[in-house]
């Protein structure tokens, strides 16, 4: 019984036309049948029957027609059926129920429109259809029916604007619950696009650095093989520590990756400059002379700042490796100043057939770029370039103190 009731329903719904012609057939079948009652009786019944006359069934019939267009036209639909229920107020018999179709009118228009159009249209209907009734119609000014026609129209008016107010605040919840949702996802696709590229940048940190000291060592291993059998072997030795560092770093990268029910992966702390040594020492088994200078007093970092120091270190001294020709030194400074720390990483390479800068502007390499990315994060500078006289020079100045992006202002 419900589900047939719910398919009639919903096939209502869908056609509004036929959900309203049926409403006006209903008003119209309790306007006929409240007619033919006589509140009063006769020979001291209280109910009675009585018979209406031609007047009251022909305005019963417009009011209901008119009802079928009161979606389309609620207040034309309310002008016609406040007149024919003014005409039955003044000239029919003020008992027979016409006002009821202007009783709906009154409450469609209420339902679609704003509050203060129901004000006015509202204590319009009720002032003149209670006003005729009263002052030219047939039955005294203090009739029960009289007072009917004001109380009707009332909650006509009333039942509409409750009906408009629910609507109102159903759909604003219902908007609310949308920009929520569509506000996650753009923060979630957010936060995902910047931990990506954050992975992307350490994976091409990690390779591009213990790679490119692979390379190096397998070609001096290859080259005196025959010759320095010890030599060869103390650079396959520094092939695989740093292949092993390789892989230590690229596992806890990855352990970045797993899903929160995926099994345990090894991870380390993140590196920063307490392993400057170490860093510079892969390099100097690589065959590259570098120098260190710090002057930095000890000053300990935020966990952002240390990584992106050490990895700035870490693609400068590679790019010297890769670029600066098997002759270059390079210097690597680390200096406090006020409250910023200031990275110069510099060397005196003639290398010229594959630049850093040049490749990075040609689209083919992310060095430059990924620690562009990286030191701009954290509201720091970095400057890269040609040196006078011959070298590059990459210089960073990174705060101490993280700031965290203010509301208007740049993350």
């Amino acid at each position: 019984m419900s589900g047939t009731l719910e398919r009639t329903r919903c096939r209502l719904t869908a056609h509004p036309l036929a959900l309203d012609a049926t409403l006006a057939a209903g008003v119209l079948a309790c306007m006929v049948a409240g007619s033919f009652v006589d509140p009063h009786g006769k020979n001291g019944v209280t109910w009675g029957v009585r018979t209406p006359d031609a007047l009251a069934l022909v305005l019963m019939v417009l009011g209901a027609l008119a009802l079928v267009f009161r979606r389309r036209a609620p207040r034309t639909v309310l002008a016609l059926t406040g007149t024919v229920s003014l005409i039955e107020c003044v000239v029919g018999d003020p008992r027979a129920p016409v006002a009821m179709s202007a009783v709906i009118a009154l409450y469609t228009v209420a339902a679609t429109t704003d509050r203060p159009t129901t004000w006015r249209l509202g204590l319009l209907t009720m002032t003149v259809l209670t006003g005729a009734a009263m002052l030219g119609g047939p039955l005294p000014w203090y009739a029960q029916e009289n007072l009917g026609v004001f109380a009707w129209t009332g909650i006509g008016a009333t039942a509409g604007d409750a009906v408009r107010s629910r609507r109102a605040v159903v759909q604003a919840i219902r908007e609310r619950a949308e920009r929520a949702e569509r506000t996650r996802e753009e923060e979630a696709r957010r936060r995902v696009a910047e931990e990506r590229l954050r992975i992307a940048r350490d994976l091409h940190d990690v390779v591009a650095h213990h790679i490119a000291l692979v390379n190096v060592q397998a070609g001096v291993a290859a080259h005196v093989m025959d010759k320095r059998p010890d030599q060869a072997k103390e650079a396959l030795a520094h092939v695989r520590e740093a292949s092993r560092s390789a892989l230590n770093e690229l596992r806890a990268t990855v352990g970045l990756l797993r899903q929160s029910g995926d099994p345990e992966a090894p991870t380390e702390p993140a590196p920063g400059l307490d392993r400057l040594d170490e860093l510079v020492g892969t390099f100097r088994s690589a065959g590259l002379h570098v120098e260190v200078a710090r002057a930095d007093n000890g000053t300990t970092l935020p966990a952002a700042v240390d990584l992106a120091a050490y990895r700035v270190i870490q693609e400068a001294l590679t790019n010297v490796q890769k670029h600066a020709g098997s002759e270059a030194k390079a210097e690597v400074s680390v200096v406090r100043v006020g409250p910023n720390v200031e990275i110069t990483v510099l060397d005196n390479g003639s290398g010229e057939d594959s630049a850093p800068d040049s490749e990075a502007d040609s689209g083919g390499g992310h060095g430059l770029l990924g620690m562009r990315e990286r030191v701009g994060a954290l509201h720091g500078t970095l400057t890269t370039g040609p040196r006078y006289g011959g070298g590059f020079r990459v210089h960073a100045i990174l705060p101490v103190k993280t700031r965290t992006a203010t509301p208007g202002g740049s993350a």
